[in-house]
């Protein structure tokens, strides 16, 4: 009975989180609910379930206990939460002379005519594409992965290294998605619900759930292809690069699913060893980017 549920569960997880969050969150403006508790309501009840779940249904039973992380890690939830709310609300006001000029041209292109499903879907397609290359730079470039090192320092997975990002590297995220989508005319209500489909999957993609998708890997991008992206290997973890979706990973070259093992239980930076692991201190770490790699090149020699 054990195994049937699990199996169950595994299949049945990631379309029932996801799927209730996104319909809850389209649905909500019917009930008069405001704004944020239309969109933070079902954001907030899927990471609690998510949380829940991880202790029933693990995929990896070391990944349960604290690594010294759960404080530092709500930490940067608070300031990822801060700084991607301070680019949401600058960024309209930021683009508002290029959107006023498009639209006065007839030239915002967006086709707010269709349902919201296939507006959420064009979203998400658009969306990545930029922030695939913003995500792909950020481990190719020395000058962005001083940034984005903080998120990949994380010593297990589990829901909560959802928001495990220096605020400069999810400023960068969230302004090459959101950029593109408003200067192509879409609505506020859907960049609204892309920006919940993209938390909510964000909470699934770096869960440790023992969750499967089977050829739904090749549509989304989540925790079965995204523990690869966190292993030591740098020839695994500099694949899979989509945040909700496999299409550009696919499209690209990065796309990175083997059938005949498991993905890695340690994961993190192995040279990288001096990494700090205080919040303070991950945040003034790309500013002290020379002395990290100094102290960890001695600690490995």
């Amino acid at each position: 009975m054990r195994r049937r549920i699990e199996r169950v569960f595994a299949w049945t997880c990631f379309p029932l989180v996801l799927g209730t969050a996104t319909l809850a969150a389209a649905a909500a403006p019917g009930w008069g609910l405001p704004p944020a508790a239309a969109f933070g309501i079902p954001t907030g009840l899927s990471a609690l379930a998510i949380l829940a779940l991880e202790r029933l249904f693990p995929a990896c039973r070391s990944w349960q206990r604290s690594h010294g992380d759960v404080l530092v890690d709500l930490s940067h939830a608070v300031s990822v939460s801060l700084t991607s709310r301070a680019v949401q609300l600058a960024l309209p006001l930021a683009l508002l002379p290029a959107t006023s000029a498009l639209a006065a041209r007839g030239d915002l292109v967006w086709p707010t005519g269709w349902h919201w499903s296939a507006e959420l879907a064009l979203a998400l397609v658009v969306a990545e594409f930029f922030q695939y290359w913003m995500h792909r730079w950020m481990h190719e470039r020395d000058a962005l992965w001083r940034f984005h090192a903080t998120h990949h320092s994380a010593p297990r997975l589990y829901f909560l290294n959802a928001a495990r990002f220096h605020p400069v590297d999810i400023a960068l995220d969230t302004l090459c998605g959101l950029a593109p989508l408003a200067l192509l005319g879409c609505p506020g209500e859907t960049q609204a619900l892309f920006a919940l489909v993209t938390a909510v999957a964000g909470y699934l993609q770096h869960s440790n759930l023992a969750v499967r998708l089977g050829p739904f890997n090749y549509l989304f991008s989540m925790a079965e292809l995204h523990r690869w992206h966190h292993s030591q290997d740098l020839r695994q973890s500099n694949r899979n690069y989509g945040s909700n979706l496999s299409v550009w990973d696919l499209a690209f070259g990065t796309f990175f699913w083997p059938r005949d093992r498991q993905p890695p239980e340690r994961i993190g930076i192995p040279d990288l060893a001096a990494f700090p692991t205080g919040y303070w201190q991950q945040l003034a770490s790309p500013w002290r980017w020379r002395s990290i790699r100094e102290a960890s090149a001695r600690g490995a020699a």
